[in-house]
Parts: structure tokens; C-alpha cells; sequence
């Protein structure tokens, strides 16, 4: 589903774009990892937990999958790309930016609804919610659907459930799944899609309900080294992803670990 960024006709975007920073370029010691911003408070501590074990920094760049891995196909110096889809990876492997044999799927995912604060309430998520009805005259806040993942999972499991058409109209597209997340914690949208492991970060969000598993594609974040990588330490720390010592990490913050 790698389409062209976005299609307005129809939407209500709110007025607020993301803007990647790409960090000087580490030392051969050091390791530079672009990865989706669902992983960044997680993601994080792994990293420091790497630091602390081994003395080499990793330094971090988080965005949206699809701005990632279009920077790493124009020449961003990345070492790693985490991405929150295959889809992304897919993309950068076909254009010769992966380094061959290094691609792993190391971490999975679920998509829920919130809503702000912390009394939401809960509800099924089935064919029969109306979710026009429960935003009230407010906005959906997603991801963007036709390019990042999480707002692709959410378009998704919301046309499996036949309640895309009527809530396509009243969406509201962030640049990340994070900026979704937080129009929804700041109360500017009433609702948002995001993943659990968003909401688990944020103290001002429900978790309203959990998409079933079948209403779209599984959520893999697969991990490799880049073809332009030139550190030294790349492949040690994308072997300390899936240690002992991360997966403690990643499941304290509601990821599964793929094997």
C-alpha cells in the first residue's frame, strides 16, 4: 500500500507537519538508527541499556516509517531502519539500500482506539460501532493513512468493519503515530487510532477498545542495517535488539518479541 503521500480531497488535516532532524553522522563506534516513532520511549531505553553494556552510543532519529525510509533512499546517513511495517522495508530493500542478510522481524504490535483522558470507557470494536455518533461533531485523529503504518492499519481495520466510508470525512492526519496520539491527550481530537503501546506511554488516553486481529494486516516491525552503513557496531546492536536484556525492555512496554 505504498501510494503517494496523501490525497486532501475530502480531508481535514490538522495544521500541524513534522519535521525529521537527521543527527551528524555517528563515529564508526557509534551506531545512527532511524526508526518509527512508536518506538521512541522504548526504544530509548534499549538503546542506553546498549550503551551502559558495550560503552558505544546509539543515537537516535524517530519519524513516521515512509519519511524515514525516503531519506535513507536519498543518501541519510542511517546505520539501522527500525520500521513499524514491512511495506517500508520492502521499499528501501528493492532499491538496494539494505545490507543483504541483516533484515529481521524482531517486534510486534496492536492497534486500539482512545480517547482523551482517563475515564474513556470501553467498547467493542465490531461492525456495529458508530463511530460517527461517539465523536460527536470532533475529529479522528490518525496517522496518515495512505503513507504511514499505523494510519494504513487503522484505514484498514476500519473498512473491514465497514465503518470507513462515514468516518473518512472526519478524519485528521498527523505526519506520526505520536502527533496522532498527542491531539488526542492534549483533548483536540475525542477519539484517535494508534498503537497499545502509544496509549501505554500516555497518562491523558483510554484505551476505548482493541481492533480484532483480523481486521488487518499483523503489526511486524522488522530491523536491518543499511547498505551505506559504515559503523563498526551496526550489527552488534542490531543483535541486541532481540537480547535478553531487550526483550525485558519491549514487552515492560507492550511489544511482543518475535523470535
Amino acid at each position: 500500500m505504498l501510494s503517494s503521500f496523501v490525497r486532501q480531497a475530502g480531508l481535514v488535516l490538522l495544521p500541524v507537519m513534522a519535521v525529521t532532524v537527521v543527527p551528524n553522522r555517528a563515529a564508526s563506534e557509534d551506531v545512527l538508527v532511524f526508526a518509527a516513532a512508536s518506538l521512541a520511549t522504548a526504544l530509548d531505553q534499549v538503546a542506553a541499556a546498549w550503551s551502559a553494556e558495550t560503552g558505544h552510543r546509539a543515537v537516535m532519529s524517530y519519524a513516521g516509517s515512509s519519511a524515514l525510509a525516503r531519506q535513507i533512499q536519498e543518501g541519510a546517513p542511517a546505520d539501522i531502519f527500525i520500521s513499524a511495517s514491512t511495506d517500508w522495508m520492502d521499499a528501501i530493500e528493492t532499491s538496494g539500500d539494505l545490507r543483504s542478510g541483516t533484515r529481521r522481524d524482531i517486534l510486534g504490535n496492536r492497534l486500539v482506539l482512545i480517547g482523551h483522558g482517563r475515564d474513556a470507557g470501553s467498547l467493542t470494536l465490531d461492525e456495529n460501532l458508530d463511530l460517527v455518533g461517539l465523536l460527536n461533531g470532533g475529529r479522528l485523529s490518525m496517522a496518515l493513512f495512505e503513507a504511514v503504518p499505523a494510519g494504513i492499519y487503522g484505514r484498514e481495520a476500519l473498512t473491514t468493519l465497514g465503518l470507513w466510508e462515514d468516518v473518512a470525512p472526519l478524519v485528521a492526519q498527523s505526519d506520526n503515530v505520536r502527533m496522532a496520539l498527542g491531539f488526542v491527550a492534549q483533548g483536540e481530537a475525542p477519539l484517535g487510532i494508534v498503537y497499545a503501546t502509544d496509549a501505554a506511554a500516555e497518562d491523558n488516553v483510554t484505551i476505548i477498545g482493541t481492533f480484532p486481529e483480523g481486521s488487518h494486516a499483523p503489526i511486524t516491525y522488522p530491523a536491518a542495517i543499511t547498505a551505506q552503513s559504515e559503523s563498526a557496531v551496526a550489527g552488534a546492536f542490531l543483535e541486541f535488539l532481540s537480547s535478553e536484556p531487550a526483550r525485558a525492555i519491549w514487552q515492560e512496554f507492550g511489544f511482543s518479541v518475535i523470535d
